[in-house]
């Protein structure tokens, strides 16, 4: 099997059925996971019954309550790794990802990379429908990151994401220990710390227009806070699994940004 779109779910029913259509009617050969976390708003059902229309190509995993998104894509990649996916993708629900971009992101791993990231900060990225606020505080939060962790990624918290699953199984998923916006920070650091080919592909970011942002305070203290931990446990940490990885890794940890 080729590639699988890992989509984690908390009261996504308004956007859920239109977000599958979208990247089904591609005809990309996508398959779909969705990890939904017991949506009070009925949004696994919504699945179930989807999974009558398009068969084979969408799955359901649902768990018992909210548990972070964190812990809802690595059981994802855990899922997808057992059942033998070569390319895993991360997305939203809500459409702040373009469907359409998945081929571009799945395009960059086929020709090297180990991770390919949708990126709103490298020439050609964007956001729309963004606060001036969120503007600051979101490219903020990229610069201190970089300057903090010295990962050259644009673009750390982005969550539209393709992952070769060489990197996948050997990242140590016992040592990722955030859930909100510092989870997308520390696979990306734990990424390139164990060296694989990193790019960035511009995308624009659509705000959601249906639904509950899921951002909160304690989500940005997270990110605050993370990126001082991250940088500080990783003298401790060992990232990789026990596994050994057969994907050729970038001898010079440089990163590459692709149009």
């Amino acid at each position: 099997m080729e590639k699988l779109v890992v989509v984690p779910t908390y009261n996504e029913c308004e956007n859920i059925a239109a977000i599958l259509k979208a990247i089904f009617e591609m005809n990309g050969g996508f398959h779909v996971l969705v990890v939904d976390d017991n949506s009070p708003d009925g949004t696994a059902d919504v699945v179930r019954d989807l999974q009558q229309v398009y068969d084979d190509q969408l799955f359901l995993e649902l768990r018992k309550g909210k548990e972070g998104l964190g812990t809802a894509y690595l059981h994802g990649f855990k899922w997808a790794i057992d059942k033998g996916y070569r390319y895993i993708f991360e997305m939203d629900a809500d459409f702040s990802h373009n469907p359409k971009d998945l081929e571009r992101l799945y395009q960059a791993c086929r020709n090297g990379a180990g991770v390919a990231i949708g990126s709103r900060y490298v020439a050609g990225g964007k956001t729309v429908n963004w606060t001036w606020e969120r503007n600051v505080l979101s490219k903020g939060g990229a610069l201190y990151t970089r300057l903090l962790t010295w990962m050259p990624v644009k673009d750390p918290t982005a969550g539209f994401i393709c992952y070769r699953k060489e990197v996948l199984e050997s990242i140590n998923f016992d040592e990722i220990k955030f859930v909100g916006y510092a989870f997308q920070i520390e696979m990306k650091f734990a990424a390139w710390k164990l060296g694989f080919r990193i790019v960035e592909i511009p995308i624009t970011f659509v705000d959601r227009k249906y639904g509950t942002s899921k951002m909160n305070k304690n989500i940005v203290k997270e990110g605050i806070l993370g990126v001082i931990k991250i940088q500080w446990l990783s003298m401790f940490k060992n990232y990789r699994r026990k596994v050994k990885s057969t994907l050729p890794q970038q001898s010079d940890m440089r990163m590459k940004a692709i149009g």
